[in-house]
């Protein structure tokens, strides 16, 4: 039996803190890797792709291995899998700083992905089963939304010191006292806990997701500088996996990813909407990381600098768009976010805010702003009228989506980046080069704005009611998701779960 609702509240604030820990460790990798990426280049020899694959061998696995970290976890122990997460997650971080190569980077950077998959959505397993009273829950998910927020502003700074000062593998050493002290302290304090019922293993759908993912990211990566052929080797591998995932999954008692979601016309919208949101940010981080301190000399502190106000308005609108979302649905936050991440992406592309000191920082507050509003809504929209049952493995989708997002946005920009400078000098054709990233960048926002508008009016929540019905005939009857707030669209407190 779990031992979750038994603590005391001293105790459950502190496993509160552990699993806000294990956030910070993650978060800020991802942040503080983006400012430290032209010096890696520097001493590693390496190549926008070779870029490209020290961000994305992370986010690929991430994004590959969530859903079984989480099914896994319910079924043998949230703590273990929480555990092994920590440990790995740490130990993949002192590799990463002592990698000879960018080959032993990118490998590092994998066994670190997969101690990362096993951390969040298990701690958020962790927190929503030991804070049961829904007030309560919706003050723990609050505390660990706003470690997101921390690990955006911090970043870019903790990032340009330790880059400055001792030099770029620093930045994985301070995942070590963190970790660490997270696995002890889970060790002592966090009780043991498994679902009712976990869901059954799904290994032939888990090789098909890992064979669709790796495969279109090696194939944008490398197409720019790889043979017609082998590209197109790798996009018939793409289709053949997505044929396989659309005949295999239906078929299955208990898929990995349950294709009757995408009846409800809130949860693709909200599935579209992270993948194009997060391919947004990762590909701004990477083209304006790569501008700032190899085109204008920039240290790294002083890139972080600059990119202090994205991090600021990311840290300051995500708050007021949860609170947007309890009480008046997402429809508001997403066509903000949607509005101001084109405005951001056209500003670069079409006027050059680079070229100016006073239009840079505008492009930047601005897509802070919409990316700051963009992600509270996206796991309420995912889960909007689901069966309570189901919510979890949607919510989990949402995630996966997110991690999909990055590892395109850095895979697709990067490669357009690279096709354009080519051989030229990497200073003056920068800027005509980065000029489509910026349009994606701008399109990925006018996606969010579109998809915000149509997928949360009342057809789409109509959708999302009848999908639930047919999920509860199929399934045994389970209650929806919740209140009339949460099929409505808003976030019902006992239901909340926090963006990544």
């Amino acid at each position: 039996m779990d031992r979750m609702s038994e603590l005391s509240p001293r105790r459950r604030m502190l496993v509160l803190a552990i699993c806000c820990m294990s956030l910070l460790i993650v978060s800020l990798d991802v942040t503080v890797l983006n400012v430290a990426l032209p010096s890696m280049q520097r001493d590693l020899g390496a190549s926008v792709a070779g870029m490209q694959w020290a961000l994305d061998a992370y986010t690929l696995v991430l994004a590959s291995l969530l859903m079984l970290a989480g099914s896994t976890a319910d079924r043998i122990g949230r703590r273990r899998v929480f555990k092994a997460g920590l440990a790995l997650f740490t130990l993949g971080s002192v590799l990463c700083s002592l990698a000879p190569s960018l080959d032993w980077l990118i490998a590092f950077r994998m066994i670190q992905a997969i101690g990362g998959s096993m951390l969040n959505p298990v701690a958020m397993s962790i927190i929503t089963n030991t804070f049961t009273d829904p007030r309560e829950r919706a003050r723990a998910i609050g505390a660990w939304g706003a470690v997101v927020g921390i690990s955006m502003a911090a970043g870019p700074i903790v990032g340009g010191l330790l880059v400055d000062s001792v030099g770029w593998r620093s930045i994985f050493w301070i995942n070590l006292p963190v970790g660490l002290a997270a696995l002890l302290l889970t060790w002592r304090y966090v009780p043991e806990s498994r679902a009712p019922k976990a869901r059954r293993p799904d290994p032939v759908g888990q090789l098909l997701v890992i064979a669709l993912l790796g495969s279109l990211t090696y194939a944008i990566i490398e197409a720019p500088s790889s043979p017609v052929s082998q590209t197109l080797t790798f996009g018939a591998v793409v289709l053949a996996a997505l044929l396989g995932l659309l005949y295999y999954e239906p078929r299955r008692t208990e898929p990995l990813i349950d294709l009757r979601f995408f009846r409800s016309a809130p949860f693709s919208g909200a599935t579209v909407i992270a993948v194009s949101a997060f391919a947004a940010l990762s590909g701004f981080l990477f083209l304006s990381t790569l501008y700032l301190q190899n085109v204008r000399g920039l240290s790294a502190l002083n890139a972080g600098l600059w990119m202090l106000p994205m991090a600021v308005m990311c840290f300051v609108c995500a708050p007021i768009s949860g609170r947007l979302v309890g009480s008046r649905g997402p429809r508001f936050s997403l066509l903000m976010a949607g509005v101001a991440m084109t405005a951001s992406g056209v500003l670069f592309a079409a006027f050059d805010a680079e070229s100016s000191n006073v239009t840079l920082v505008i492009g930047y507050f601005v897509f802070g702003l919409g990316f700051g509003f963009v992600n509270a809504p996206i796991t309420n929209t995912a889960v909007s009228g689901m069966p309570r049952a189901q919510a979890g493995v949607a919510a989990a989708v949402a995630s996966t989506s997110r991690q999909t997002g990055g590892t395109l946005g850095v895979a697709v920009i990067g490669a357009v980046l690279a096709s354009g400078i080519g051989s030229g000098q990497y200073r003056e054709v920068f800027a005509a080069a980065a000029r489509p990233g910026w349009w994606i960048i701008a399109g990925c926002g006018l996606a969010v704005l579109v998809l915000g508008a149509v997928t949360t009016g009342g057809w789409a929540r109509r959708t999302a009611e009848r999908a639930a019905g047919r999920l509860e005939d199929e399934g045994g009857g389970e209650s929806r998701t919740g209140s009339p707030a949460v099929r409505n669209g808003a976030r019902a407190p006992e239901r909340q779960v926090a963006p990544e």
